[in-house]
């Protein structure tokens, strides 16, 4: 199994380093290796799960319910029905702003097709005054 450093840990999975270190801090990272010179040391499994961290984290899911996402997973199989459940509450969270940013959106263009309806009615003369 391939080996990363920190500074590649960080710029494969768009963490910074001192974010890598403070979800170790908080448990969020467990059993991170370290070399003989005591530098941390990841893997692809690191990897892996520092990927669904960052989607959890990108789509909104607060450290708390990070938290406890990672003590399910470490709590083995039997914890899975508490796992769905809380991913599908996160889901439905992600689902409610989606459309709430849809919606925002169709305000957005709203508006851009009032200015570009406003400035070709305007014609040239109007672009010259602004």
């Amino acid at each position: 199994m391939r080996s990363y450093s920190p500074a590649e840990t960080a710029s494969r999975s768009g963490f910074s380093i001192d974010t890598l270190r403070y979800y170790e801090k908080i448990g969020l990272l467990s059993g991170i290796a370290r070399d003989a010179a005591g530098r941390r040391v990841f893997t692809d499994d690191d990897l892996a799960w520092l990927g669904m961290l960052r989607c959890l984290r990108d789509t909104g899911m607060p450290i708390a319910e990070l938290l406890r996402y990672a003590e399910l997973v470490r709590g083995g199989d039997e914890t899975t029905p508490e796992r769905i459940a809380l991913l599908r509450a996160h889901d439905r969270r992600v689902e409610e702003q989606i459309a709430r940013l849809r919606e925002q959106q169709r305000k957005i263009q709203g508006k851009i097709r009032h200015y570009e309806e406003a400035a070709a009615t305007a014609g040239p003369a109007a672009d010259a005054a602004t």
